[in-house]
């Protein structure tokens, strides 16, 4: 039976990746954080829901309004952790995995990230173009993954964040690879959907991709599609994208 589009569930494949990775996944695999920031009369701890997105190398992207209190504490003090969170759809949650990551979270410039996050949220368009709304970028330092019970580790960013610098060609193609498989492959995205990752759903369109993997959203729900080996261009996403397909219709596990 296919998992509610809203309720994308763990992965056992991510699940016995190395530390580092399975931390990058969860990152990439959000659409949604914990930010924890330092209030400004006291520096007392204030967590607050965020909508996330993920930069080429994980970098967690943030939309937020200058009008908000954890945007007021950021620009007192830029010091923040994320909590992310890959418990969803488990009976018990403490066996699933889960990253705080710890860093600077500051205004970023970047178009790359701009149209990263707004791909991840389109509905964030209507409003990130207000004056008091800014995007931001997490410079993360370290992480504390906890990938179930006895599976603890403390990661530094160069462990967690993708910085083989390998990628340029890919991150240059990325428009144009979303853009021809959601106009021309629409089945083949549904079919990641619904028979790879077990996702309810209409409306499936690609809303990422990465040297690892693919991110889709579909009726308000997401999901996240592993690749089997890393792709650097558009030449080797195309492929592995065709061997996705291929295994979807096959009904074939990749």
């Amino acid at each position: 039976m296919a998992r509610p589009a809203s309720e994308p569930g763990p992965s056992r494949q991510a699940e016995a990746l190395p530390p580092g990775r399975l931390a990058r996944r969860l990152i990439r695999a959000a659409d949604r954080a914990t930010l924890a920031t330092a209030l400004r009369d006291g520096a007392w701890p204030y967590a607050s829901l965020v909508l996330a997105a993920a930069a080429a190398d994980g970098s967690p992207l943030l939309l937020l309004s200058d009008l908000a209190d954890h945007s007021k504490n950021l620009a007192a003090d830029p010091r923040a952790s994320l909590l992310f969170d890959g418990t969803a759809g488990l009976a018990e949650p403490l066996t699933g995995p889960r990253l705080t990551l710890l860093g600077e979270v500051r205004a970023s410039a970047d178009p790359a990230d701009r149209a990263r996050y707004l791909a991840r949220h389109p509905g964030a368009a209507a409003y990130a173009g207000f004056k008091d709304f800014k995007l931001y970028r997490m410079a993360a330092t370290r992480g504390h993954l906890v990938a179930g019970f006895g599976r603890i580790h403390w990661l530094d960013a160069a462990e967690i964040l993708d910085r083989d610098g390998d990628a340029g060609a890919l991150a240059a193609s990325e428009a144009e690879i979303l853009a021809h498989m959601n106009a021309d492959h629409a089945d083949a995205v549904a079919l990641y959907a619904e028979r790879l990752l077990g996702l309810a759903g209409r409306g499936w369109q690609l809303t990422g991709i990465d040297p690892e993997g693919v991110d889709l959203r579909g009726e308000g729900g997401i999901g996240r599609l592993d690749f089997a080996r890393r792709v650097t261009d558009a030449a080797a996403a195309r492929a592995e994208l065709v061997r996705l397909a291929r295994a979807a219709r096959e009904g074939v596990r990749p």
